[in-house]
């Protein structure tokens, strides 16, 4: 899998946002969340960073951690609907993903959606943006949560990320190491590149 998708891949797929507006800055996203091993961790380190971020939480993880959730929001920190169960779309009955969806609305209602592994069929495509939703993907992927992915690896891949660019990162158990080691080098070379971190919105 790539760092960067593929421009093809995002003219391809135009009805999902691959890029943020702002050229001057770059959006920093986690999947899976929330987490009681790595969700802690991550918001400690934003906290220091003065950055916010955008968190796509699994609506199951929310009910499992519902104290960790609000401190997600208390921190200033925008939430994104991932699916309850974190199905993948293109595995999963049209019913039975639509209804995941609604029940993490249930939840905390969000505009904001990302689909689990980026995957999903043309009537989820539809059916998500007809009830109001925002399709979020993302430019560059750390892949923290891959073994054979060296963290020495996601920071000199870094050294690519541009304005506007969508970052994702896991904050999961799969991810922890990877991510921890990784991501607060990622935050300095972003910021010696003089790009600011914004919410998506």
């Amino acid at each position: 899998m790539f760092f960067r998708v593929p421009v093809l891949m995002q003219f391809l797929f135009k009805r999902r946002i691959w890029r943020g507006k702002d050229s001057s800055a770059v959006y920093l996203t986690f999947d899976d969340g929330p987490d009681k091993d790595t969700t802690p961790w991550v918001l400690d380190l934003l906290k220091k960073e003065n950055i916010k971020a955008t968190f796509f939480c699994i609506g199951q993880n929310i009910e499992n951690n519902p104290s960790l959730f609000r401190d997600i929001i208390k921190n200033g920190h925008a939430i994104g609907n991932h699916t309850f169960n974190h199905e993948k779309g293109t595995d999963t009955k049209r019913t039975t993903y639509i209804n995941s969806v609604n029940k993490t609305e249930a939840l905390y209602s969000s505009e904001l959606f990302r689909p689990p592994y980026g995957r999903m069929n043309m009537f989820q495509v539809s059916k998500l943006i007809s009830m109001g939703k925002k399709i979020i993907m993302w430019t560059w992927n750390a892949q923290d949560y891959k073994k054979s992915r060296e963290h020495a690896q996601i920071i000199d891949k870094a050294k690519i990320i541009q304005g506007r660019d969508i970052l994702l990162f896991h904050n999961s158990k799969k991810s922890a190491e990877n991510m921890k080691k990784s991501l607060p080098k990622v935050i300095k070379i972003v910021k010696q590149k003089q790009l600011l971190f914004k919410l998506l919105d």
